[in-house]
């Protein structure tokens, strides 16, 4: 007997360590910076929208948590307060008609859903509304496969060619790169000039998809100057893998400068075509 209460005591102690470190280490590597970002590939300050963003992704996991904690709990409590006793014999007593019960799991989900809805359409609006009169104005046009970018203000464009993935080195300086100045207000204006493809800027978290014949937009402030990557994310063709370009977010002087390089006027609708079309002859 003294054997098994030792063999117990030492289990419990065990047990007890284990839980006591799992804690410790969840407390600890909520305090990293990954954590923080909810393991985004970004950073807070990367635009103006990337904050809320982030929030909305953290703060929607951590609701999910504690809903999955709430329901688990609730099942095991059923488990156990329900369970058949000791010395009893058929099916533990049977319980229906609770109506307090009933009008707690009936009312907790529609107000987790409100909240759920009202902090998602915020965030939603926030990212959808055009800017009034933007800094920028930029016409994206995604091509099998490669991008064109029209600076409507400036009356400047640059015309992108497709890129060709060796695996030699050098290759992302001569991607397409869209530039941008810091801290100005940006409007993309994403147009297909062929099939559906999709504006992807992973540091952004944003993406929208580039429809042939439909215009959508992109607005928000660049507020961190870099290097950021970007592809198109719909499967778009035989070298859908090479549609790749970059964002360059760059002071305004330098950018000026480089509008100062790029050639005058606008490509525009005149180079799209309709491959559905020309398939139909």
């Amino acid at each position: 007997m003294s054997s098994q209460v030792r063999t117990g005591s030492r289990r419990a102690r065990i047990a007890k360590a284990t839980g006591l470190g799992a804690v410790g280490a969840l407390l600890l590597t909520g305090c990293s910076e990954e954590v923080q970002l909810g393991w985004l590939p970004t950073q807070r300050d990367v635009t103006n929208h990337t904050p809320e963003i982030i929030d909305l992704w953290v703060n929607g996991w951590i609701a999910a948590l504690a809903v999955g904690v709430l329901t688990w709990g609730l099942i095991l409590w059923c488990i156990i307060a329900y369970r058949r006793r000791k010395g009893e014999t058929g099916y533990p007593r049977q319980l229906s008609y609770n109506l307090p019960l009933e009008i707690f799991y009936t009312a907790v989900p529609i107000v987790m859903v409100l909240v759920f809805f009202y902090f998602t359409d915020k965030t939603t609006t926030n990212l959808t509304t055009r800017t009034d009169n933007p800094d920028v104005v930029v016409d994206v046009r995604g091509k099998q496969w490669a991008w064109d970018f029209n600076y409507v203000k400036q009356d400047k464009y640059f015309a992108g060619v497709q890129a060709h993935l060796t695996g030699e080195t050098g290759v992302p300086e001569t991607l397409p790169t869209l530039y941008l100045p810091v801290n100005k207000s940006v409007e993309l204006e994403i147009n297909s000039r062929d099939v559906i493809h999709s504006f992807w800027v992973p540091a952004f978290l944003q993406k929208v998809d580039m429809v042939p014949g439909k215009t959508n937009y992109l607005n928000f402030t660049p507020t961190r100057e870099g290097i950021y990557d970007g592809k198109c994310a719909e499967l778009c063709g035989e070298f859908h893998s090479e549609m790749l370009f970059r964002v360059a977010v760059v002071s305004e002087a330098e950018f000026e400068a480089q509008m100062a390089r790029l050639k005058d006027g606008q490509i525009g609708e005149e180079y799209d075509r309709n491959p559905y079309a020309e398939a139909s002859k």
